[in-house]
C-alpha cells in the first residue's frame, strides 16, 4: 500500500498532478481540485497522503493534502454505489467542510448537483454517513447559516463553485439583518482584484 508520497511537482491539471518521486519515477495522482490549486508551482516539493485503488487492469493513486481529507475520501468510498471517482468529485465540487455540512444537514439538492451523483446516491450518502462524517474533522470550519442560503445560491448562479461562494460569504463580515442584495454585494467585493 502506498500511504503517502513526497516529491517534486512536475505538472498539474484540474484534478491530477504529476509527482517525480526520484529514481526517474513520476507518478500521476488524482487529487481534489482545491488540492491541485493549492500545491504550488512546477518544481515545488510537495507531500500527499494517498490511497491506491487497483482495478482489473489499472492502478490509480488518489492524493490529499491532509490525513483528514484522505479519511473522508475513504469513508465516501465505502458508501454503496459511490466509488473513488465520485468520492473525488464530491471533495472537488464541495470541499471537505461543505461536504460535511451537506451530509449533516441532509442537503440532497447540493449533493445531487455533483457530477455523477444523482438524488438516490445523494440520499444514500446522507443515510449512511450522517453522524459519521462530522467526526472525521476535529473541527468543522464554520459554515454559512441557512439565513444566507439565498445569497449562496445567487453567487453560485453567477458561476462560482459552492466552496468559492461559501468562502466569499464567510469573508464578507457580519451579514445578519442585511438584505439579499447587500449580502451578494459584500461577498462579491471579496473577490481579489
Amino acid at each position: 500500500m502506498i500511504s503517502g508520497i513526497a516529491g517534486i511537482l512536475e505538472e498539474k491539471g484540474v484534478d491530477w498532478v504529476l509527482v517525480r518521486i526520484g529514481g526517474g519515477v513520476t507518478l500521476q495522482v488524482y487529487v481534489p481540485r482545491s488540492t491541485a490549486e493549492d500545491l504550488g508551482e512546477r518544481g515545488d516539493e510537495i507531500r500527499l497522503h494517498t490511497r491506491l485503488f487497483i482495478r482489473d487492469d489499472e492502478a490509480v493513486l488518489y492524493g490529499f493534502s491532509s490525513p483528514e481529507a484522505l479519511e473522508m475520501f475513504q469513508m465516501l468510498c465505502k458508501v454503496s454505489g459511490i466509488g473513488p471517482r465520485i468520492s473525488l468529485a464530491l471533495l472537488s465540487s464541495l470541499g471537505p467542510s461543505a461536504l460535511v455540512y451537506a451530509v449533516v444537514s441532509g442537503d440532497i439538492a447540493t449533493l445531487s448537483g455533483v457530477p455523477g451523483l444523482g438524488k438516490k446516491g445523494a440520499a444514500r450518502l446522507v443515510l449512511e454517513l450522517k453522524g459519521k462524517l462530522d467526526q472525521v474533522l476535529d473541527e468543522v470550519p464554520p459554515m454559512i447559516s441557512e439565513n444566507h442560503a439565498d445569497a449562496l445560491a445567487a453567487i453560485m448562479a453567477l458561476g462560482y463553485s459552492a466552496s468559492e461562494s461559501r468562502h466569499l460569504l464567510s469573508k464578507a463580515g457580519n451579514l445578519t439583518d442585511v438584505s439579499l442584495e447587500e449580502k451578494i454585494r459584500r461577498a462579491l467585493q471579496q473577490i481579489p482584484g
